[in-house]
């Protein structure tokens, strides 16, 4: 109830987790205690490096694209959808039928451990630069819906209050949690495009300070008030 989830809600997720493996409870007394299994530890980890280092760090682009060419047969609806979304968040989208793109070479790995995982191994990458004909902007805009990204970004910001008061930490903790639910999903939509491929007006990188300056002054009241209530059900 302090962050604004019923406990009915609650007992059903924890459950639902539970059974799918990304948790695992013990009983301390009348208590249960839930912790994240392994699995789950490393994918939370992974996860966490992703979306609170994206966009805090612009990068050179040297002006190669990885493209890659993969098979799929007709009717896999799944398997497309589970494509689509690993080499989204490897920073990919897909150009023309069976072709994907990424300006950044060194998402390569990320693709082809994807692909692995999927075990669609009927594939080929290379890396190439664009020639006479064509231009990177129009490339971009045919492979990636930018428009509905700076509309995403642009509600992000205006949902972002700055944390100009103190805050309790129960506030704090509430704040936090909804500050990252909103921020966690622009790594899926948004590939970090190099600046020379992006709109002109384009507000990832205000969004993005905007969010680790946020994050910054209610990660220490939050956090302070997480202790203390582990500490309080401890005992």
């Amino acid at each position: 109830k302090t962050l604004g989830v019923q406990a009915k809600a609650t007992r059903q997720s924890l459950a639902r987790l539970a059974e799918s493996g990304w948790l695992e409870r013990t009983r301390e007394g009348r208590r249960t205690r839930w912790r994240l299994t392994e699995t789950s530890r490393t994918l939370l980890d992974s996860g966490a490096d992703r979306i609170y280092g994206f966009g805090q760090a612009p990068r050179v682009w040297d002006g190669r694209w990885s493209v890659l060419l993969v098979s799929l047969p007709d009717g896999h609806t799944t398997s497309r959808h589970r494509l689509r979304a690993r080499l989204g968040w490897a920073g990919y989208a897909s150009f023309e039928q069976g072709a994907w793109i990424s300006p950044w070479t060194d998402h390569e790995d990320a693709a082809v451990t994807a692909l692995d995982d999927l075990d669609m191994r009927v594939a080929t990458s290379f890396v190439a630069e664009l020639g006479q004909l064509g231009d990177g902007r129009d490339i971009v805009s045919r492979a990636w819906k930018l428009d509905d990204v700076h509309a995403q970004y642009l509600d992000f910001i205006d949902l972002t209050p700055t944390a100009d008061r103190a805050l309790d930490g129960a506030d704090a903790a509430r704040q936090l949690t909804l500050l990252v639910h909103r921020w966690r999903r622009f790594p899926f939509l948004d590939p970090e495009l190099p600046a020379a491929l992006l709109p002109d007006g384009w507000l990832g990188a205000p969004a993005a300070m905007l969010f680790a300056a946020t994050r910054s002054e209610l990660i220490g009241p939050a956090t302070a008030w997480w202790l203390a209530s582990e500490q309080r059900f401890g005992t």
